[in-house]
C-alpha cells in the first residue's frame, strides 16, 4: 500500500508541476495573441479614419498598398512590396534588356545611393560613379519618399530627359546631371584578351551569365591557340550590383572542383541550404585573379568569397559593398509580390559580408588621374627614345635565332601594350601583371 500511494502522490506532484508549467506559456500565448488583434484594431481604426476624414479623398488601393509597402521597407532596405508592373519589371530585367538609367540602388539615409552604375548604359556615360548618393529628381526632392517611389520619378519614357543631382563624396558642392533615358540592353559577360590572359568582364548575373561565361572563355582561348597558351584568367566583377543566386553559384562552380560554394541561413534552422561544387574547372587549374570594388555587391560577393575562401582566387581592388543578404520573391493577390529578406548567405569558411563585404588579398585604388597643366604644355619631342640599335654601324645579337627574336619581340610589345593599359585602367593592368609573374613562376611543386 505504500508504493502504490507513493506512485500516486508522485503522479499527483507530477502533474502539478507540469500545469505550473504549461499554464504560463498558454497564458503568454494568448496575451501575444490578444495585442496582436488589438494592433490590428488600431490599424483598422486609423485606415478607416484616413478613408473618411482625410482632407482629400484617396484611394483604397493605394493606402493599402502604401500600408504594406511601408510595413516590409522598415524591416530593412531590401524589402519591399513589388505591384504587378513592378513584378514584371523585375522579370523582364533577369532577361537582360529593359529601360531607364542602367544604375543600381539602394536607399541611405533618406536618399538613394547608387551601388553601381552599369556598362555601357546613359548613367555610366553620364559619369555616375558606384557611392554617388541622387538627392533630387528633375528639382524635386526625394527625401522622404521610399526606394521604390524614388525609382520611380526615375522612370520615363524611352528618349526622355532627366536631371538628377547628385553629392559624391570629396566634391564640395552637389551637382546637376542631364540624362537621356534609353533602353538598357545588358551583356552579361564580355571577353577580352590582354597579352596572354583572358579577361572576363561580368556585368551582372542574369540568367545568361554563365552561359556567357563559358562561351566568352572558349572564344578567347581558341583566340591563344589553346588553353597552354593561357597564363590565367581575369574575373572583373568591378560596379557588377549582382542578380541571380543560382547564377552566381553555377559561375562559381564553373572554376571550382569541388567543396561548398555558399551556404543561406534563415530564421529557422530547417530553412538553411548549401551549396557544393561538382567537378570540372573551366580555367584547367590556370591562375584566377577577381577585381572588385564598392560597386561589387551579392551575387558578386557570392564568387568572389567563394573563389577566395577555396584559394583559386587572389581577390584585387577595393572591398565589396557588403550585401550579404537573400531576398525572396513571394507573389501575392493580384499578380503583385513581396521582396522579403530570408536568409543570410555565408562564404565556405562560415564568414557572412553583410554590412562587411569581401576584403580583397591586395588593395588597389583605381588612382584617379586630373589633367596635368605643366604636362600638356610641354611639346612633344619629333625625336622618339633611342636604343642602341638605332645606332649607325651597331653590331647584331648573335645569341638569338631569327625565331627567338620574333618571339621577343612579340614579348616586348605585349609588355608595351600592359604598360599603355595601366593609364586606361590601372587595376586591371595590375591584375595581368600579376598572372604574368604567376606563369612566369610556373607550377608549385
Amino acid at each position: 500500500m505504500k508504493k502504490l500511494a507513493l506512485a500516486t502522490t508522485g503522479g499527483v506532484i507530477a502533474g502539478i508541476v507540469l500545469t505550473a508549467q504549461v499554464g504560463p506559456l498558454i497564458a503568454e500565448v494568448a496575451k501575444r495573441d490578444t495585442s496582436v488583434y488589438e494592433q490590428l484594431d488600431l490599424f483598422g481604426d486609423i485606415f478607416e479614419r484616413v478613408r473618411g476624414q482625410y482632407v482629400e479623398p484617396v484611394e483604397t488601393d493605394a493606402l493599402v498598398k502604401a500600408a504594406i509597402n511601408g510595413m516590409l521597407t522598415s524591416l530593412d532596405p531590401h524589402s519591399s512590396y513589388l505591384s504587378a508592373k513592378d513584378f514584371e519589371d523585375m522579370r523582364v530585367q533577369t532577361k537582360g534588356e529593359f529601360g531607364g538609367l542602367g544604375i543600381e540602388v539602394t536607399q541611405e539615409e533618406g536618399f538613394v545611393k547608387v551601388i553601381s552604375p552599369m556598362d555601357d548604359t546613359p548613367a555610366d556615360k553620364a559619369g555616375i560613379q558606384a557611392g554617388d548618393y541622387i538627392t533630387h529628381v528633375n528639382g524635386e526632392s526625394i527625401l522622404g519618399l521610399t526606394l521604390d517611389q524614388a525609382v520611380e520619378l526615375m522612370r520615363g519614357p524611352i528618349g526622355s530627359e532627366i536631371i538628377i543631382t547628385v553629392v559624391r563624396q570629396g566634391v564640395d558642392q552637389p551637382f546637376d546631371v542631364s540624362i537621356i533615358r534609353d533602353t538598357i540592353k545588358l551583356q552579361a559577360v564580355r571577353g577580352r584578351v590582354v597579352g596572354k590572359a583572358a579577361v572576363l568582364r561580368i556585368t551582372t548575373f542574369n540568367d545568361q551569365t554563365t552561359t556567357g561565361v563559358v562561351d566568352a572563355l572558349q572564344k578567347m582561348v581558341e583566340e591563344l591557340g589553346g588553353m597552354e597558351n593561357v597564363e590565367g584568367v581575369v574575373i572583373d566583377l568591378r560596379n557588377n550590383p549582382g542578380g541571380l543566386l543560382n547564377e552566381a553559384i553555377t559561375v562559381s562552380d564553373a572554376f571550382l572542383n569541388s567543396g561548398e560554394i555558399v551556404s543561406t541561413r534563415g530564421r529557422a534552422p530547417e530553412d538553411g541550404e548549401r551549396y557544393n561544387a561538382t567537378p570540372g574547372d573551366l580555367a584547367e587549374g590556370k591562375p584566377i585573379v577577381i577585381l572588385i570594388n564598392g560597386g561589387s555587391a551579392s551575387a558578386s560577393e557570392i564568387v568572389a568569397g567563394a573563389l577566395q575562401d577555396h584559394r583559386r582566387a587572389i581577390i584585387v581592388g577595393t572591398k565589396s559593398f557588403g550585401k550579404g543578404s537573400v531576398q525572396s520573391l513571394i507573389p501575392l493577390k493580384g499578380d503583385g509580390a513581396m521582396r522579403l529578406t530570408t536568409a543570410r548567405y555565408y562564404t565556405p569558411s562560415g564568414r557572412s559580408i553583410q554590412a562587411l563585404g569581401v576584403s580583397p588579398d591586395i588593395v588597389v585604388q583605381q588612382p584617379v588621374r586630373p589633367p596635368n597643366p605643366a604636362e600638356a604644355e610641354e611639346p612633344a619631342s619629333a625625336v622618339g627614345p633611342r636604343s642602341e640599335a638605332d645606332l649607325r654601324g651597331a653590331i647584331s645579337n648573335d645569341s638569338m635565332t631569327e625565331d627567338e627574336r620574333r618571339l621577343y619581340q612579340e614579348e616586348q610589345l605585349a609588355a608595351e601594350e600592359t604598360a599603355k593599359l595601366r593609364d586606361e585602367d590601372y587595376q586591371l593592368a595590375y591584375a595581368v601583371d600579376i598572372l604574368k609573374g604567376l606563369s612566369t613562376l610556373g607550377p608549385s611543386e
